[in-house]
């Protein structure tokens, strides 16, 4: 899109949320994601639910990938009109990072349980071992 994006007031995304206009909000950016909605992997009753209206809190809940992310490009079509716009922050979700403490690759997913074998090795040798 050259120069400055269009710009759209909410009235104006509100009236666009049926299949065949199907306008939402994120992050004060306005998509149209009509010809996406057959695509999405989430099927279409979810891009139909938020369409009108400003899908931010439900984009970032579901964590979508960087991928997804740079898809939306495709889609987009202006911004929100400034008097329009909200200024609650969300916190940028892009899902599972592999960090995860608790994931099944770190060294503490298989120690413990080994630890546990251990223990339970030792007791039963020392159980049996004791004169009857």
């Amino acid at each position: 899109m050259a120069g400055e994006p269009k710009v759209f007031r909410l009235s104006e995304v509100k009236s666009k949320n049926n299949a065949k206009e199907a306008w939402i909000v994120i992050h004060n950016k306005v998509y149209d994601v009509a010809k996406f909605l057959e695509e999405h992997p989430g099927g279409e009753e979810v891009l139909l639910e938020q369409a009108g209206g400003d899908a931010t809190e439900a984009f970032e809940d579901v964590g979508h990938s960087s991928d997804a992310r740079e898809l939306m490009k495709d889609y987009f079509i202006g911004d929100v009109h400034p008097d329009d716009r909200t200024t609650k922050t969300y916190t940028t979700n892009t899902g599972p990072t592999g960090t995860n403490p608790q994931s099944g690759s770190s060294w503490t997913g298989w120690l413990l349980p080994l630890a546990v074998a251990l223990a339970a090795a030792f007791a039963y040798r020392y159980i049996i071992s004791q004169p009857a």
